[in-house]
């Protein structure tokens, strides 16, 4: 039986949403809140809120400690309440305009660690494909019930975040079924397109607007940790405008792999995937940096409970301005913020200079790690906040630091033979095409080609 084909927004709309037909625009605001599984919130996948306003925040001092302006771009106000989202939109849209899948024949795979996972649940499932996560089972609870919610399937592997290899097998066996299509988003150059034209768009525009209130002076650096290394290719963007700006890749300390060819389990949930992603433009990244787990879980309390907000209260921040934070940081955002801090303090950052990194989703698919948390190490009381915002925030060090020298960039691009040669069919050649320029502006120039076919595929 065939299957309409559904359409979302092109990658123009999903930065500036205004230009939308103001019917589409208008439905789409309608379904948000109203019916949040209607197809027509994926016209819905952009930074901006419905007064086009960028959903953005900067950090008070009180918890940064630096002077240094850092600001996020806040996720968790996608339909999916991550940014992810938009990555599998662009995976889904690219292959049905290409013809590469088909609704109603094709059942999509998502390999993931959690946030694309749910966003392939919710994409396919709004295309009308079929879907199915492949995700460890020691991800966090809310993450499996998002995607039994979406109406996808989902099979757990063994192992943690950084256990991707399982992820892989898995997908290598259920690609046998020649209808079944494997959305890899550590090897889709959508997911790469996405954040390049999409989040640098946005985070060029936002510097633009903080410049003109007098918020900064300089684009100083986007810092990022790498899950598939789809969010950091928006620095790529910024580079071209701003080419001081500096690109600074996280990991987790208990799993370095490009600072040390390290490896080992973490719960940063969403990063540290122990292998360097075939999308991830490595030279192009000035320095990787090493963050805690332990001070990503701790700090998400922090800056969610009123006790934690209070300790930065009494600092000097406004207590109502800080309530916005309320709910909007998970684990690898805390990562994303301790990542900043030291990047400014490495960098000897400061006055005028501006440091971007992403919220990359809330504190709601993560209660049940802050339960663990109490039931671990007792509950947060005022003295332990206190404790945490001085030795998390303030006294964030300068370890676990590698500048991007030339050798760094030769082991960083070096270091993806192992997953994509050898396992998983890449050849040398298009490895060796990595390092040039030229390829990854390739893939940039993509985007109007793609824009053009899905306005021309749906009508409008």
């Amino acid at each position: 039986m065939a299957h309409e084909k559904v359409f979302g927004p092109t990658f123009e709309e999903m930065l500036h949403p205004e230009r939308m037909p103001a019917a589409v625009r208008q439905e789409a605001m309608r379904v948000y809140e109203g019916d949040p599984l209607s197809p027509r919130n994926l016209f819905n996948i952009t930074w901006k809120d419905f007064s086009n306003r960028i959903s953005h925040v900067v950090l008070p001092r009180e918890i940064t400690g630096c002077d240094a302006t850092v600001c996020l771009l806040v996720g968790c106000y996608f339909p999916t309440g991550s940014h992810k989202v938009g990555a599998t939109y662009s995976c889904t849209i690219e292959k049905q305009v290409d013809g590469v899948i088909r609704p109603g024949r094709h059942r999509l795979v998502w390999p993931s660690t959690g946030n694309y996972g749910i966003g392939g649940a919710y994409v396919g499932e709004r295309m009308g494909y079929d879907s199915l996560v492949i995700l460890p089972e020691e991800m966090s609870r809310e993450r499996f019930e998002q995607i039994e919610y979406y109406g996808a399937e989902y099979i757990k592997t063994p192992g943690c975040e950084s256990n991707v290899k399982e992820i892989y097998d898995k997908a290598k066996e259920l690609a046998k079924d020649e209808d079944t299509i494997i959305v890899n988003q550590f090897s889709e150059f959508a997911n790469y397109r996405f954040h390049y034209f999409v989040t640098g768009g946005t985070l060029l525009e936002l510097f633009d607007q903080l410049r003109s209130k007098g918020q900064g002076r300089r684009f100083a650096a986007l810092v990022s940790a790498m899950g598939s290394a789809g969010t950091i290719a928006s620095g790529d963007r910024a580079k071209e405008e701003h080419p001081e700006c500096l690109v600074v890749g996280l990991e987790p300390v208990q799993c370095p792999t490009l600072y040390s060819n390290g490896y080992g389990g973490h719960d940063i949930q969403g990063i540290g995937d122990k292998h360097v992603t075939w999308i991830h433009n490595t030279d192009n990244m000035d320095a990787i940096m090493c963050v805690d787990e332990w001070d990503c879980k701790k700090g998400m309390q922090l800056l969610d409970e009123d006790e934690g907000l209070e300790a930065i209260a009494r600092l000097g921040a406004d207590a109502d301005s800080l309530e916005c934070l309320k709910g909007i940081f998970g684990i690898s955002s805390i990562c994303n913020i301790l990542g900043a801090i030291k990047t400014a303090k490495h960098y000897r950052l400061g006055e005028g200079d501006v440091i971007f990194t992403i919220a990359t989703d809330g504190v709601d698919r993560y209660r049940s790690v802050i339960d663990d948390m109490n039931r671990s190490l007792g509950r947060m009381d005022r003295a332990e906040a206190e404790c945490r915002l001085a030795s998390i925030f303030h006294e964030q060090g300068e370890d676990y630091i590698r500048e991007g020298s030339t050798h760094a960039h030769d082991c960083w691009a070096n270091l993806k033979y192992y997953t994509w040669v050898e396992q998983q069919g890449k050849s040398v050649k298009d490895l060796r095409a990595q390092r040039s320029s030229e390829y990854w502006m390739q893939q940039r120039e993509q985007v109007g080609r793609i824009d053009s076919l899905i306005r021309k595929q749906r009508g409008f």
